[in-house]
């Protein structure tokens, strides 16, 4: 039953994410020859009510710019990794973190909330302290990997996307007993199910199981 009911949370937030890139298709053009489109596409999503607290805001915010950088790490590995298996495990990363942060950005923007913004989420924050967000990169390691490919690519990636998964169930855990918003409550239950998952995967990748 906990199983069925984690694939069906799944799949709604894909829904979620498939509308909103329908909403950013009619952006349009800027003028400049590049897409306008907006860094929080939550137009399209309706929040469902319930009762909140500064720890799901708190949640919300320090997620969204968790999971940007887990994204801009798996898009590296596209073109960066050597192993079919890392780029695989970086697809499904981002699929699964994208409809998640449509999500969250929903819920900020409907209680009247800051939108984390910036694709990598450093932007407006100094280094300091997106660095000390639980398993977040700086900007030295983030170079670091953009510098890599082939096989040095694979072991960085899961190295540091082990440590980054790690912080995001520290962050979902502290949401999980200090939250009071129930879809909140959910996916962080999502994210420790999911990311727990996936670093036992990534460490039988490096062979450290």
């Amino acid at each position: 039953m906990r199983t069925t009911r984690f694939l069906h949370r799944r799949t709604a937030l894909a829904a979620i994410v498939a509308v909103s890139a329908l909403f950013l298709t009619g952006c349009g053009d800027d003028g400049n020859g590049s897409a306008a489109t907006s860094p929080s596409p939550t137009t399209s999503i309706s929040v469902p009510a319930g009762e909140r607290n500064q720890a799901d805001v708190d949640f919300a915010q320090g997620m969204i710019p968790h999971h940007r950088q887990a994204v801009m790490m798996s898009d590296m590995a596209e073109t960066r990794a050597s192993s079919e298996d890392v780029k695989a495990l970086a697809e499904k990363i981002k699929k699964a973190q994208e409809p998640e942060i449509a999500t969250m950005s929903a819920w900020l923007t409907a209680w009247g909330e800051e939108v984390p913004q910036g694709m990598d989420g450093m932007d407006g924050m100094d280094h300091g302290d997106a660095s000390s967000m639980p398993g977040m990169m700086n900007d030295q390691q983030m170079d670091d990997m953009r510098g890599a490919s082939g096989n040095t690519f694979d072991t960085m990636f899961l190295t540091q996307m082990i440590k980054h998964h790690e912080g995001a169930v520290v962050m979902a855990e502290t949401e999980k007993k200090k939250g009071a918003y129930g879809p909140a409550k959910e996916l962080a239950d999502d994210i420790v199910t999911a990311q727990k998952a996936e670093i036992i995967q990534m460490r039988e990748l490096l062979g450290t199981s």
